[in-house]
């Protein structure tokens, strides 16, 4: 039997021209230089990270963190209850002023774009602001309780499900839209009736993960006096009682992967 000696065929060569090689290779330096620059710019002292007191802080801390106290598990149930009900409450109310904005800046919905512009404007601003400086601003507003953590999500929810919503209006069919208008419906009554039917599920699956992204928030909210297992988490910290503080993190952890898994099971089923 005789072997087959043929070449395998490669596939032609690409010849990349010039000015994009140029430009690839100034992309590159562009962003290295931009990763060196930080890197030196954080000022890391080496020695302190493996002295001696750093190993040894480590070595007191993380063993404990690692063997939760059994005992505290009702109390950070009852604190991860409070993060769950701010997260709920604050995306409920973010979905309906979102609902508002996207009304508004949806260019199929309302036609002018002075004022959608004006409006996305204002979306992009909200987006710009931080959850913990929002929920500095409201502890110091209304006192360090849930309250400031439900305003703080509400706030920095707006921004982006306001943007995801009126993107999606923006794709809407507008077969019913213009079957609507063209039998006399205002603006209200063809968005609900011609368009919010269309977008519905996507809104709730936008909702949906918005409410994932809360619960993470709500547990770092209550380091800041804003309610929520970040304030067991601070106390415990204050008070070096790392196995409770292990205790808090292993039930974010179980908890955040529960509601995550469920979350995406529903999502699937509406888009």
């Amino acid at each position: 039997m005789k072997s087959d000696d043929r070449q395998p065929v490669l596939p032609p060569k690409r010849n990349v021209p010039l000015r994009k090689r140029i430009r690839l290779w100034l992309v590159i330096m562009v962003l290295t230089s931009m990763y060196t620059w930080t890197f030196l710019s954080v000022n890391i002292d080496w020695s302190r990270v493996f002295s001696e007191q750093t190993l040894s802080n480590m070595g007191r801390v993380l063993p404990q963190l690692f063997r939760p106290d059994w005992s505290s598990a009702g109390e950070s149930l009852v604190w991860m209850g409070e993060t769950l009900a701010m997260a709920y409450l604050g995306t409920l109310m973010a979905m309906g002023m979102a609902l508002l904005f996207a009304f508004v800046a949806a260019e199929n919905v309302v036609p002018v774009r002075l004022i959608n512009g004006v409006t996305r404007l204002g979306l992009g601003g909200i987006r710009a602001f931080p959850d913990l400086m929002l929920a500095l601003l409201f502890v110091a507003a209304v006192g360090p309780s849930p309250f400031a953590g439900v305003l703080a999500i509400f706030i920095s929810s707006i921004g982006m499900m306001g943007k995801l919503f009126f993107e999606a209006m923006e794709t809407a069919q507008p077969g019913p839209v213009e079957a609507l208008r063209a039998n006399g419906a205002n603006r209200i009554q063809v968005f609900v009736y011609g368009m919010l039917p269309q977008v519905l599920p996507v809104i709730l699956s936008i909702t949906l993960y918005r409410f994932e992204i809360n619960i993470r928030s709500s547990a770092v909210l209550g380091l800041v006096g804003a309610g929520g297992i970040g304030t067991m988490i601070q106390l415990s910290t204050m008070n070096r009682n790392w196995d409770e503080v292990g205790m808090a993190l292993l039930t974010i952890i179980l908890v955040v992967s529960l509601l995550d898994w469920i979350s995406s099971k529903l999502r699937q089923k509406l888009v």
